[in-house]
């Protein structure tokens, strides 16, 4: 047995700012250099990708992602440094919490023995 959670960020209206798929859309563009190909490994079109982007920016009032068109080397998608920084974090914060949350499941329920598990069950 083991406890999930799922961690994001909303806005004081309720309106979620940033979680895991727009962690995972700018990994995705780092890696691809492409938001359209980003948007395709998340399973996502393009307009929601980019609709992603733009919502963040607008909350963080900073450019996440540096588009150049063309086709030479340095054409493509790049990630800025605050949308690098803000991937470690989230990475950060989601780990912190999920070994918070698994470690208090432990001691609250586990080690209580309020419920029981494969190893603690007599057979």
């Amino acid at each position: 047995m083991e406890i999930k959670v799922k961690v994001w960020i909303e806005d004081e209206n309720k309106n979620l700012i940033f979680g895991s798929g727009k962690t995972e859309i700018l990994r995705q563009i780092e890696e691809t250099g492409s938001i359209s190909e980003a948007a395709k490994k998340v399973g996502m079109n393009y307009k929601k990708a980019w609709s992603h982007i733009k919502i963040l920016e607008e909350y963080i009032e900073d450019d996440l992602v540096i588009a150049k068109k063309g086709r030479g080397e340095d054409s493509g998608t790049k990630l800025t440094s605050k949308a690098k920084e803000l991937i470690s974090l989230y990475k950060t914060l989601d780990e912190d919490i999920k070994n918070y949350s698994k470690q208090r499941f432990k001691e609250l329920f586990l080690d209580k023995e309020l419920i029981k598990t494969k190893e603690n069950i007599d057979v």
